[in-house]
């Protein structure tokens, strides 16, 4: 394999800015989108009419010994690779963005733009850093939305009444559907995963038209709430052909990250856009952005940006041609990330 190095994109505007404290905010138009998929920010396409800031990049830090002794990539991995709720084999077919017309779009919306225009590029440059598919003009339907609000409720109730009564959450367990998407104001950035079934067989079928699962970024129920009939499984897609990450949408509470700096924030966002990471409440032996707002790390540094390990771990999920291959297991991504270290 080729050597692989590590990167992590830094803005050259702005990078170092903290979020500010959150301003007035527009009304925003329909809250469904024509094609009857949940859009936060109204039937909104991506714009650069605030400007795509230049980008450059820069090597993070390698791990050291001590973050990658003992087992500490296999949990690092267990955190990251739709683990949770998301009903995936841990040999293959780990949510990803697939490519066609299941490629990133990203916008972002709140009271600052030249920070939205930040926040798109950086998911952007990063995705487009590991080998994600993108469209290739920002001047398309947004398929990863992010709002930053200082009142979070009111927009993640929109995509709640929208999951409810329009798609499907695989296999069953004790409660309603509302137990799983459950709104909690104690998370800074919460979100929703719209996923796809079908392989490669829908790369270029639009969204709408292909079976969805909706899965939380913070489930509010655990195991042990299963019903009987869920015992031994987990909530969300099934495997079968392959899931794909069809719509992303991250809700950020301006209320609850102020003093931030705007970068971290973003590769945060990034982070959860590329894989799908629930309940990201971890602090792992290989830092990691999600530390960024972990309830986990104590007084542990905060990342400044995406670690070595998030590369490399992002760099493995999408090694293989996202729309013919399933993506690598769990072990051969461990195996991808321990050669990329090496070549460092």
């Amino acid at each position: 394999m080729r050597g692989i190095v590590l990167a992590v994109v830094v803005m050259t505007i702005g990078g170092l800015a903290a979020v500010r404290t959150p301003a007035a905010e527009p009304a925003r138009t329909d809250s469904i989108s024509r094609t009857d998929l949940p859009a936060i920010l109204g039937d909104v396409k991506a714009s650069t009419s605030s400007g795509i800031p230049d980008v450059t990049v820069t090597t993070p830090s390698p791990p050291t010994g001590q973050e990658l002794a003992g087992d500490s990539l296999r949990e690092f991995i267990m955190h990251h690779a739709t683990v949770r709720y998301a009903n995936t084999a841990t040999t293959r077919n780990l949510a990803r963005w697939r490519g066609g017309e299941q490629s990133i779009c990203a916008v972002t919306v709140g009271p600052h733009p030249g920070d939205n225009a930040l926040v798109t590029a950086r998911v952007r440059a990063l995705a487009t850093y590991v080998g994600a598919p993108v469209q290739s003009t920002p001047q398309c339907k947004a398929n990863v939305q992010i709002a930053f609000t200082s009142n979070p409720q009111e927009k993640m109730h929109e995509v709640m009444n929208w999951a409810t009564a329009k798609a499907t959450f695989g296999n069953k367990y004790a409660g309603g559907k509302r137990d799983l998407l459950a709104y909690e104001g104690d998370h800074a950035i919460q979100g929703f995963y719209i996923t796809t079934r079908g392989g490669a067989m829908v790369l270029n079928t639009d969204v709408a038209l292909v079976g969805l699962d909706v899965l939380p970024v913070w489930p509010q129920i655990s195991e042990k709430n299963l019903g009987t009939d869920a015992l031994g499984t987990h909530l969300g897609g099934g495997s079968g052909s392959g899931i794909g990450i069809g719509v992303v949408i991250l809700v950020v509470d301006t209320t609850k990250i102020a003093g931030y700096p705007i970068s971290a924030i973003a590769d945060y966002l990034a982070m959860l856009t590329l894989s799908v990471a629930q309940s990201p409440d971890h602090c792992d032996q290989l830092p990691s952005i999600l530390d960024l707002v972990s309830s986990s790390c104590g007084s542990r540094e905060k990342p400044k940006a995406m670690t070595a390990g998030d590369l490399a771990f992002l760099k493995a999920l999408y090694y293989r041609d996202t729309g013919l291959h399933a993506s690598l297991s769990r072990a051969a991504i461990q195996d991808n990330m321990t050669r990329q270290f090496a070549l460092r």
